[in-house]
């Protein structure tokens, strides 16, 4: 077989030492505090990397456990002291509207998740600095994010493209269209230039920039397609379906595809889809952490400009 799989323990490596040693060189240390109001078992799993990462890398991690009811007052606690400077929320708590409230009740200037309005319209808007003088890169969701360095990792982003381009003529479908990673991420995807197919239960839409890319930012049209139709065109396939039973059917799948697996279930199968794929990486669980580091630090530089601009 020539299908090469990829870890992501390899593509997070180099992140995860360049986060070492930007923390240890400058001696800062910086705070993270995770909130865990359920009982999900893999929101529990990811609550024990982000800890053990963390503390491999020299960031401070503070897993605080509190009732759903309760988390709403804790976030506004942790966002009012002084001395953190990232939060986030393992979720689904409520798993209803009442979750997008609460993405919003994480201050802005803390949310290392970009889940916040604001960082979400940004990103749908494809507006990639949160100033004028373009000082700030805005927060992106760290899975979407960790997938985009994984592509960018195998070669799939075209460095030769001005940025912004770099996926201009691929074809990427992603089974997956959850506000947390699978319709933000054909959003980032389609805004850098790739034909999306984005596919859930209820039909497949196409995410897009228009031929020649002529448009600023994505659109979104709704289609007739099936899977069938999709997987054969597509030079990635990205999947995230929360399911044991769920697999992509590898025979779809186009001769020499990129295939990324997020979801914690297998949804390839792994014999078969080494048959097909040329690269193969069944997991990004510990880009999507790295990520989630990258960006605690970036809003620690942009909590101390912030400080130094009010001096």
């Amino acid at each position: 077989m020539s299908c090469k799989v990829v870890l992501a323990q390899s593509i997070s490596a180099s992140y995860r030492e360049e986060l070492k040693n930007t923390i240890k060189s400058r001696n800062i240390c910086p705070k993270l505090v995770g909130f865990l109001a359920n009982d999900d078992p893999a929101a529990a799993k990811y609550a024990e990397w982000t800890a053990k990462t963390c503390a491999e890398s020299g960031v401070e991690f503070e897993l605080r456990k509190c009732s759903r009811n309760d988390l709403e007052n804790k976030i506004v606690e942790a966002n009012q002291d002084a001395g953190v400077n990232g939060i986030m929320v393992y979720y689904p708590v409520f798993g209803d509207r009442q979750d997008q409230y609460l993405q919003n009740v994480v201050d802005v200037s803390k949310d290392v998740e970009g889940l916040h309005h604001k960082y979400v319209y940004n990103m749908y808007h494809n507006i990639r600095f949160l100033d004028e003088a373009k000082t700030k890169k805005c927060i992106i969701p760290c899975t979407p994010l960790g997938l985009v360095k994984v592509m960018e990792y195998v070669g799939v982003y075209n460095g030769i493209l001005p940025h912004g381009n770099r996926l201009h003529g691929r074809v990427v479908t992603i089974i997956n269209r959850s506000e947390i990673v699978g319709r933000p991420l054909a959003a980032l995807l389609a805004n850098d230039g790739a034909k999306v197919y984005s596919v859930d239960i209820n039909g497949i839409q196409e995410f897009h920039r228009g031929v020649g890319l002529k448009l600023m930012k994505h659109e979104v049209s709704e289609t007739t397609l099936k899977v069938e139709d999709v997987l054969p065109l597509s030079d990635v396939v990205i999947t995230g379906v929360p399911s044991p039973a769920y697999k992509v059917p590898s025979h779809l799948i186009r001769d020499g595809a990129v295939c990324i697996n997020f979801s914690t279930f297998k949804n390839f199968d792994g014999d078969e889809i080494k048959k097909k794929a040329a690269i193969y990486v069944p997991a990004v669980g510990k880009v999507t952490v790295a990520m989630l580091e990258r960006n605690l630090v970036r809003l620690y530089d942009y909590q101390a400009q912030d400080r130094a601009t009010v001096a």
